[in-house]
């Protein structure tokens, strides 16, 4: 396995902010989670590790529902989402509750999903303005603040096409971060740039971990989830296979599985 750097300090954990409750799900004949429970406390950072199919990014998008989940329950800040029916017709009981919840989670996809007809600005701008209602100059200097936060506050009249890849999710992840969400949702967010381009990214992420901001983050960078992470869940299967901190899961691992993986990982 390849050399691990210094994992982070413990941190106590204060009031739970997301908590997942048996959460099952299935896309038709492929049950893909199969009863996932865990908690991420105030201030934590919980990184979901995994081979491709194990469930990782379906479990993320189940926590602020755009995945329904067919079986159990997602709590935000104690919470619980109101949802109705069973199985695959479960759907969302209250939008008005869920539009409220969405706005307190900071979600970054893979792919950057801006607006290609917006700039940078208006990007990170547009949902403070339109889903929170909040003051266009109050919005526009946070807006410019968080684009100066993750390094390209340079960039504020370009559009999406101008930029780099790496330039690109710095600004979704800035968009996220200008709804001041009391989690953030990272579903592999450096899986489509290059190496180079990574690196700046995971930079950012790294600084609002140390900030001590909640975090839910899928990865594939084993060094990097050992660096930022409180605790590291390794998803099988659709399950929970294995869960600690850094040095339980990397250093003290019990599962077979998950020795095979992380060796795979290391050569990959």
């Amino acid at each position: 396995m390849v050399s691990m750097p210094e994992a982070k300090p413990a941190r106590a954990g204060l009031s739970p902010v997301v908590e997942l409750r048996g959460l099952h799900k299935s896309f038709g004949a492929l049950e893909v989670l199969k009863g996932i429970s865990f908690t991420a406390h105030e201030g934590e950072v919980i990184s979901l590790i995994g081979s491709s199919g194990s469930g990782k990014s379906t479990l993320l998008r189940c926590i602020n529902m755009l995945e329904v989940p067919d079986a159990g329950d997602v709590l935000i800040d104690g919470e619980a989402i109101r949802l109705r029916g069973t199985g695959e017709g479960r759907h969302v009981a209250d939008e008005a509750q869920i539009r409220r919840i969405r706005s307190e989670l900071g979600m970054v996809f893979q792919s950057f999903n801006l607006w290609a007809h917006m700039t940078i600005l208006e990007n990170v701008m547009e949902a403070p303005l339109v889903v929170q209602g909040r003051q266009r100059a109050e919005v526009e200097a946070e807006a410019r603040a968080m684009l100066d936060k993750v390094g390209i506050g340079s960039k504020t009249d370009a559009y999406p096409s101008q930029l780099s890849g790496g330039q690109q999710q710095r600004a979704a992840i800035a968009r996220a971060l200008c709804i001041n969400p009391r989690v953030m949702l990272f579903d592999e967010p450096t899986s489509a740039l290059d190496p180079e381009l990574e690196v700046e990214v995971l930079r950012v992420i790294k600084v609002l971990a140390d900030e001590g901001r909640s975090m839910v983050l899928v990865t594939h960078d084993m060094e990097f989830a050992r660096s930022v992470s409180d605790k590291v869940i390794f998803l099988h299967q659709g399950q929970i296979e294995e869960e600690g901190t850094p040095d339980e899961v990397f250093g003290a691992t019990k599962s077979a599985r998950l020795k095979q993986f992380l060796n795979a990982a290391s050569h990959s």
